[in-house]
């Protein structure tokens, strides 16, 4: 969207004026097998954003919770990343619904028959709203066919049925219906607009992967036209293959098919009869595709473009968290290997070639337009957060930047000394972006930040500091055997990341393997993360200050433990180990039972 238009929208929010938020000037209507934006057809290529509005990889190693509500940071991150790729429409995943066993730290949209967290929903309000800013509209779909976030088996939870009278009961039914006359009728908090008003809403989806009777996809999709004649109305039939009856259905706009293939010419075959049968009576698009090469990426999506289909969405992609970073989502039925994009792309993604998907996923946006990209936006300056210690150092980073210049002063107004060159903001899954090892007992130090990327160097972040230097850091990412002096039976794992809470580096032991740090000065603490598959066999701390006669040392244990969820997680546990023995230079971290170490911490030298 234009500078103009966004100035404009901003003055009219600030006026409360009526329509305020209609940063677009239509709705997505239909004509015939195509979509229309206004005198033009619609067409897109993009991804789907299953959190936009709605959290579930909050997974810091000391979190208990994964499940969250994003803010406007988030938001914006993930929508200016799909306006810089030209993807003009994204899908979020379904409006999550209490279960049983939910704690009420979690923040359900649905907490029961005709009630709802207004809380979740502000989030999605904000969605909304900033769809406008960016010109990215968004598929809604109302429930899931499945357990990740509740929604069938819930709905009819809540009346003591099986999860199959969904379909059928009228009262679920009923209780359903409530839900849809809720959003539709919705009026945003931050824009005042009606959802059923609202021009970045591209269509309302009856639901995901949905295994349904056609009679309940009937009844469902004219209850939606009956409440709002302004938006679409998707069919969420589960199938790579159309159903006639959703072909034939006079209450459904737009059909689509999802494809996750083990032979990918399945799919090209798949897609191409599936324009064929909806072509002259309905618009078609691929609603999800993914776990496949980027050659098959682009075979499909030049397929999509030459036929006439109306847009393709591949699964999925991930944003930046608000503590620095992005939020990250390994892929259980992706053979271990793909996981979430982030845009732009990075070498912590060349395992699923993450950097070619995101440059092909950007032509092929804008080709379906039948435009040329763009050169990509300089980034926005970052957004540098406190600094307690120089060892863990993060920022808020900005959509389309590649990488960052980190630099440090000894007074607030420089001169700067850039210590930090190449830094990449999706290195390390939940962790702190910077560790400043170059500095010097007592002293104090300002900092601030550069994002860049092939267009060039934003401005600078503001600065942070003093920050007091009281000890020296050595941090231990786990990914290889070179900060340790020695090392025995430990092996080097990258596999069931979404496991160890996305974790990609780990060190893998048994009883008897162990790892030996040799420090420059005293040590004052030694943290290790820890993740356990089964019970936990404690770990064994020895300190020594010659590496040759070793003491025991005591070491503290907290347990982040929040059960296996429904991703099998791996139990997290924190070790802080204090040596007792002045001047222990060398300390040296035991396995008693199989474990993998995560992370390790070890502060020196300093005052105490």
């Amino acid at each position: 969207m234009g500078r103009t238009i966004c100035v404009t929208f901003a003055m009219l929010l600030v006026c409360g004026c009526a329509g305020a938020s209609q940063g677009f000037d239509h709705f997505v209507t239909r004509q015939g097998d195509r979509l229309m934006e206004g005198p033009r057809e619609y067409r897109f290529v993009s991804f789907n954003i299953p959190n936009l509005h709605y959290v579930e990889d909050h997974l810091p190693f000391e979190e208990t919770n994964p499940w969250r509500l994003p803010d406007e940071f988030e938001i914006t991150d993930a929508l200016t990343a799909i306006q810089q790729m030209g993807g003009r429409a994204t899908r979020i995943y379904t409006l999550s619904v209490r279960a049983a066993g939910d704690g009420p730290e979690i923040p359900r949209h649905v907490l029961g028959p005709g009630r709802f967290n207004e809380e979740a929903f502000r989030a999605l309000d904000k969605v909304l709203e900033v769809a406008h800013r960016t010109g990215v509209r968004v598929i809604i779909p109302f429930v899931d066919n499945w357990i990740w976030w509740g929604g069938i088996q819930e709905y009819a939870a809540f009346r003591g049925k099986a999860k199959e009278a969904f379909w059928t009961d009228p009262q679920i039914i009923a209780d359903f219906k409530k839900t849809i006359e809720y959003v539709v009728n919705r009026t945003n908090t931050f824009t005042g607009v009606k959802y059923k008003d609202d021009k970045a809403i591209l269509a309302w989806e009856t639901g995901n992967e949905l295994q349904c009777p056609h009679e309940w996809t009937r009844e469902i999709a004219g209850y939606v036209k009956s409440l709002d004649r302004n938006h679409l109305v998707v069919d969420g039939f589960f199938s790579s293959v159309l159903r006639d009856e959703s072909i034939d259905n006079p209450y459904v706009d737009i059909v689509t098919t999802h494809h996750y293939p083990s032979n990918p010419r399945e799919m090209f075959e798949q897609v191409a009869s599936n324009r064929v049968r909806s072509k002259g009576k309905k618009p078609y698009f691929v609603g999800e595709f993914g776990f496949v090469e980027t050659d098959a990426v682009r075979t499909l999506l030049e397929n999509v473009i030459a036929d006439g289909t109306s847009g393709a969405l591949i699964w999925s992609l991930r944003y930046r968290t608000r503590e620095g970073g992005f939020y990250w989502h390994s892929e259980p039925f992706g053979g271990d290997r793909y996981k979430a994009y982030h845009w732009p792309g990075f070498a912590s993604g060349e395992a699923y070639d993450e950097r070619n998907l995101m440059a092909l996923m950007r032509q092929k946006a804008f080709e379906i337009q039948g435009q040329m990209p763009p050169a990509l936006a300089v980034p926005q300056a970052p957004v540098l957060l406190p600094i307690d210690d120089v060892a863990a150092i993060s920022w808020q980073g900005s959509a389309g930047a590649q990488s960052y210049i980190v630099e440090r002063a000894e007074k607030k107004n420089g001169p700067w000394t850039e210590i930090g060159r190449n830094v990449c903001d999706a290195a390390v899954p939940y962790r702190p972006l910077f560790a400043d090892a170059d500095v010097q007992i007592a002293s104090q130090y300002f900092y601030r930040v550069t994002a860049q990327n092939s267009s060039g160097a934003s401005a600078s972040s503001n600065t942070v500091g003093p920050v007091a230097v009281r000890h020296f850091t050595l941090v231990d990412e786990m990914r290889d055997f070179s900060l340790l002096h020695q090392h025995t039976g430990v092996t080097p794992e990258t596999g069931k990341t979404r496991n160890a809470k996305e974790d990609m580096d780990r060190m893998k032991g048994a009883a008897g393997a162990a790892l030996v740090y040799r420090l420059p000065a005293a040590i004052r603490t030694c943290t290790v993360y820890t993740f356990f598959a089964e019970e936990p066999a404690d770990l064994r701390f020895q300190v020594s200050a010659d590496g040759q006669t070793w003491q025991t040392a005591e070491a503290r244990r907290k347990d982040f433990y929040s059960g296996e969820g429904q991703y099998g997680y791996w139990k997290p546990v924190r070790y802080e180990a204090k040596p007792q023995a002045l001047q222990s230079r060398f300390i040296r971290i035991e396995f008693t039972g199989e474990a993998q170490i995560s992370r390790i911490e070890i502060t020196y030298g300093g005052a105490e």
